[in-house]
């Protein structure tokens, strides 16, 4: 297996990865610009793009996934609770989902709370073991912090979204799955995010304040210090729903 975390704009992660045995990958949160960056290291590592993933609708910058699912005729992939929103065609991903990539296994885990169609994104090596190995946790979770609930203005119950998602889907695994964020310090998308680039379930239940918290208590945590609103968030939001992208949003 291969893997490369891109540091990018907004203090954005994306990620690349896949089996290099059997030539197959996957592209996730692929910021506007870097498109060329992913079919690069495609052909680097002698794969194809088999899939192009974004944990959500970004409210925090253009999205490059379909563009680079254009370039490459790889699917362009959201939670299926995009149909209806977006303005363009895409595969729709379900919880529970299993996507093959070779050796390499791609668990799909729905985690609304940040917005309604955040996923997460478990990975398993099967070349390593049949447990996971590590998440991809989009802006449900980052290290040391939480995504933020309020963009939709619906705040304190997409707070408690976020609660169950994290409690239901995230925090029973392994305390040694890796977990690789969506964002890391300097984003506007939660509060107090470490400038580390990962980090594990356990630590994270250690150490993440949020997680030790019951539901009530985490809604009043997660609501008493939200960040000031992404700039142009709905020009941005608007270009990524259209998919007309960065030239025209």
């Amino acid at each position: 297996m291969f893997f490369k975390q891109l540091a990018t704009q907004e203090a954005s992660l994306s990620y690349f990865f896949g089996c290099g045995a059997k030539g197959k990958s996957m592209a996730v949160d692929v910021v506007a610009g870097d498109e060329a960056w992913f079919i690069e290291e495609a052909k680097k590592a002698g794969v194809t793009i088999d899939y192009v993933i974004d944990t959500h609708v970004h409210a925090d910058h253009y999205s490059g996934g379909r563009r680079l699912a254009q370039m490459t005729g790889a699917p362009y992939c959201l939670h299926g609770s995009d149909r209806g929103l977006v303005k363009f065609e895409f595969e729709p991903l379900s919880d529970g989902q299993l996507l093959n990539l070779g050796n390499v296994e791609v668990e799909v885990l729905h985690t609304p709370g940040h917005t309604p169609d955040s996923i997460c994104l478990l990975v398993t090596d099967r070349r390593r073991g049949e447990l996971p190995w590590f998440v991809i946790t989009g802006d449900t979770l980052f290290v040391g912090s939480i995504g933020r609930p309020d963009l939709l203005g619906r705040e304190r119950e997409m707070a408690g979204q976020l609660y169950d998602s994290l409690h239901a889907k995230l925090l029973h695994l392994s305390n040694e799955v890796e977990l690789f964020p969506g964002h890391q310090a300097g984003s506007v998308c939660g509060v107090g995010l470490s400038g580390k680039p990962s980090s594990t379930i356990g630590f994270e239940k250690r150490w993440n304040p949020g997680l030790s918290m019951n539901k009530a208590a985490f809604i009043d945590f997660l609501l008493k210090d939200i960040p000031p609103r992404p700039a142009e968030m709905d020009r941005m939001v608007a270009a990524n729903i259209t998919g007309q992208g960065r030239e025209n949003p």
